[in-house]
């Protein structure tokens, strides 16, 4: 599994795009919103000649769902998130515009993700991780081949999400690391939804917030 990542809008939130040597990609968190990062990700994906057969949402806050209805729409996929996530998704139109998205238009979540059930793609595996305390239907993707975490905004290199948003709860968040993330192998690579790549064993060793 390739992982490319593409960062956009004002609050540089990474973009994931996975895909195998079937070709078939699953795009994780698109926050493009402005013509030109919309056109930057159909750029990458009609050059590597990929199919999109899926679209996920780590969590529904405004910055990782910018991009949902344009994905939806030109790909002709369903919008999949958490269940819990659902009221987040829908307050996002209500506030979008008091930072400046006069334009988002939201997509309806087509399906479901549950934990430990299994996104499949390609060649490829994905195991769903409930990871609330960031936002209550948080989940994160986890490639047990590869050693690889699609973390959104649970774990960041030297940091942890932000908890004062609705929904937010920072003893939820400690233990979803500690129970989920924590549990995984050392070597595994988490790709946050903002900032660089990390790894499980460094976070351990290093993370102000979880020693």
């Amino acid at each position: 599994m390739k992982v490319t990542c593409l960062t956009f809008n004002p609050f540089q939130e990474n973009t994931y795009l996975l895909h195998d040597d079937t070709k078939e990609c699953v795009v994780v968190d698109p926050g493009c919103y402005e013509p030109h990062e919309q056109k930057q990700l159909q750029n990458y994906i009609e050059k590597e000649g990929l199919k999109v057969v899926k679209l996920l949402n780590t969590h529904c806050h405004v910055d990782h769902v910018l991009g949902n209805k344009f994905v939806a729409d030109t790909y002709k996929v369903g919008l999949e998130i958490h269940k819990e996530d659902e009221q987040t998704l829908r307050s996002v139109s209500v506030y979008a515009p008091t930072y400046g998205f006069h334009k988002y238009d939201a997509a309806e979540p087509a399906a479901y993700l549950k934990e430990e059930e299994t996104v499949r793609f390609g060649n490829t595996e994905l195991k769903i991780l409930f990871t609330p305390g960031h936002a209550p239907g948080h989940v994160v993707f986890y490639n047990e081949q590869e050693k690889v975490c699609i973390g959104g905004d649970v774990l960041f290199q030297g940091s942890i999400g932000r908890t004062d948003l609705p929904g937010g709860d920072f003893d939820t968040l400690i233990q979803s690391i500690k129970t989920k993330l924590f549990t995984l192998p050392d070597e595994v690579t988490v790709y946050p939804g903002h900032g660089p790549e990390t790894t499980i064993g460094y976070e351990k060793k290093y993370n102000p917030f979880l020693r």
